[in-house]
């Protein structure tokens, strides 16, 4: 008899994602097993309890993911979980917190191809800000961002030192070189922007962070990105279903382009996708975090 296959859901939060349940389901997934309030000191207990328990050929078809809400728990929990392993008792595992990992991975490499294509200009060229920047998608946004070269800023609403401080946090764990900063009024805002080249909204739904007059001052705007899809837009001006569309509110920068949620959600939608349906196509065991997803974005809009 063919061994069903079988997605482990270690959550440390005390309930698991619908979102993520749903998607392991449309990627045919046999049986679903969620866990919640997973403490990192149990991931190698449950894994090799995962490993040992279906034989070399059952491993094949059994993965793990990995939940929650933070980002540095989730990335020690796959590395927890891969030291776990005793080959040929291996399964893949993949860490996707708040679907931070995959949501930042599709808004970043949407806003590198329109980069691409209208400006003929990489991001290690540019400046960004990350407003909404001490959120999980903000931080995965801020970290993919930097790694891929550009000077990157995570903003606050409230805190520089908050900001600054998970900056140096997150610069330690993975080698970026982020840095934090506070604007809670519109001059802190027109003073970051003036000279700042790429613009992501990654915060809290339902919150207009940048006006059109906050807007008018960017010089050198190329493009922005708002992952917020309830009203009022996060940026001003940026439609739902934006993909490189002109601004529609002025902008000191005449040929900036914006991306709007919907057209982030269904890069973020085919990455998850993807990146679940490989967990049980291939012969060997994968381990995905934010890279990977960056990676499948990237392919995926080539």
């Amino acid at each position: 008899m063919a061994k069903r296959s079988i997605l482990h859901m270690f959550d440390p939060m005390q309930n698991n994602s619908p979102f993520d349940i749903n998607m392991a389901l449309d990627c045919d997934f046999d049986v679903l097993m969620p866990y919640s309030n997973v403490r990192l000191e149990s991931i190698g207990r449950l894994t090799q309890d995962v490993i040992f328990s279906r034989g070399p050929s059952g491993v094949k078809q059994t993965a793990i993911f990995i939940g929650g809400r933070d980002l540095g728990v989730a990335v020690d929990m796959l590395n927890g979980a891969k030291k776990a392993m005793v080959p040929p008792f291996e399964v893949s595992v993949f860490a996707d917190p708040s679907g931070a990992f995959t949501t930042a991975a599709a808004l970043v490499a949407c806003v590198e191809k329109e980069l691409k294509e209208k400006h003929n200009k990489a991001l290690k060229d540019c400046k960004a800000l990350v407003f909404g920047g001490t959120g999980p998608v903000g931080i995965a946004t801020g970290v993919t961002t930097s790694l891929a070269g550009a000077q990157t800023t995570l903003v606050d609403h409230f805190s520089k030192e908050s900001a600054q401080s998970l900056a140096e946090e997150y610069n330690r764990r993975f080698n970026s070189t982020l840095s934090g900063t506070v604007a809670t009024y519109d001059e802190d805002k027109i003073a970051l922007i003036e000279d700042a080249d790429i613009i992501f909204c990654t915060a809290k739904a339902g919150i207009q962070i940048l006006n059109a007059e906050v807007l008018s001052h960017a010089k050198k705007l190329k493009v922005v990105g708002d992952v917020n899809a309830v009203p009022p837009s996060g940026i001003a001006g940026i439609q739902l279903n934006d993909f490189g569309a002109p601004l529609t509110h002025a902008t000191a920068s005449k040929n900036a382009v914006g991306i709007g949620p919907l057209a982030v959600g269904n890069i973020k939608y085919k990455v998850q996708h993807a990146l679940l349906e490989s967990m049980l196509s291939g012969d060997n065991p994968v381990y995905l975090d934010f890279i990977a997803a960056f990676d499948k974005a990237r392919d995926l809009l080539k």
